[in-house]
């Protein structure tokens, strides 16, 4: 289980995070949303050990971060937004890293790389940022390691390579992994993610999961008065007003990522209270 208790973090004596809170159980795939510099990158990085709580817990499979014990750095890889590899062969790379991971499969690793068409003995130093991050992505589910975090994985992937992305992360969530993903690019993760957490004021604003979203709240276009006077948001497009209304019947609908992010961040304490009702 993760688990953060009571965390406070501040940085630079300004504050990122106060009396956060957050639970997440193991066979989830987790969005991790928020506006630019609200902490979502600081968060991973508490959760890693590179950052320390000033004040609280944090709590990875029973280990604290902040401790580095061998046992835990076995099971965690982070893809950093910004990708730093050394100047070597992918192969040479694969060498040097993979024995720090005792359950890395390189059959894995080879197999992703060819589905997003990377030549495995490339140097890396002649590849894209996108190419790069491919490189990353294939050798951090190759690591098998029961967490994975990520921080805006798909900047810099082409269309096919987003499309890969989905698959292959689909294809290697189990129920005692964690994949948990930072991103501003909403509209990536629909149709993969399972649970969706949104950061902001210093504090977890939301955290639900995609099913009980798709059961509680109705995302629509229509030009209906009375459901626009009771929609917890709305926005007019090219094809009307478009809107996240209380879902009376619990039946299940598709859920928009963006408009839900909206209306969390603009109404969070009706859309909470109607989470937490009956």
């Amino acid at each position: 289980m993760i688990r953060i208790q009571n965390l406070d973090f501040s940085f630079h004596k300004k504050v990122v995070f106060q009396n956060l809170n957050l639970q997440i159980e193991a066979g989830q795939i987790c969005g991790l949303f928020g506006k630019n510099g609200v902490g979502k990158t600081t968060l991973l990085y508490n959760l890693t050990g590179l950052l320390f709580p000033h004040k609280g817990k944090v709590e990875m499979l029973g280990f604290e971060p902040k401790k580095r014990q061998t046992e835990f750095l076995q099971e965690i890889f982070l893809i950093t937004d910004e990708v730093y590899l050394p100047d070597m062969s992918i192969r040479q790379y694969e060498k040097t890293i993979a024995p720090f991971y005792p359950k890395f499969d390189t059959v894995q690793f080879l197999q992703f790389l060819n589905r997003f068409e990377i030549p495995s003995e490339s140097q890396i130093n002649k590849l894209s940022l996108g190419q790069r991050k491919k490189v990353l992505i294939s050798f951090a589910l190759a690591t098998n390691t029961a967490i994975v975090l990520m921080d805006e994985p798909t900047n810099g992937l082409d269309i096919m390579g987003k499309t890969q992305f989905q698959k292959i992360l689909a294809e290697q969530m189990n129920d005692d992994r964690y994949f948990i993903i930072s991103t501003h690019q909403a509209k990536d993760l629909e149709n993969l993610i399972d649970r969706v957490i949104v950061l902001d004021n210093e504090k977890i604003l939301f955290n639900q999961s995609v099913r009980t979203i798709s059961e509680k709240l109705n995302f629509k276009i229509s030009e209906n008065k009375a459901e626009l006077s009771k929609a917890f948001y709305a926005e007019t497009n090219f094809f009307g007003n478009v809107m996240v209304l209380p879902n009376h019947e619990n039946t299940e609908n598709r859920v928009d990522l963006e408009l839900l992010y909206k209306a969390v961040t603009t109404n969070s304490e009706q859309i909470n209270q109607w989470f937490n009702s009956k």
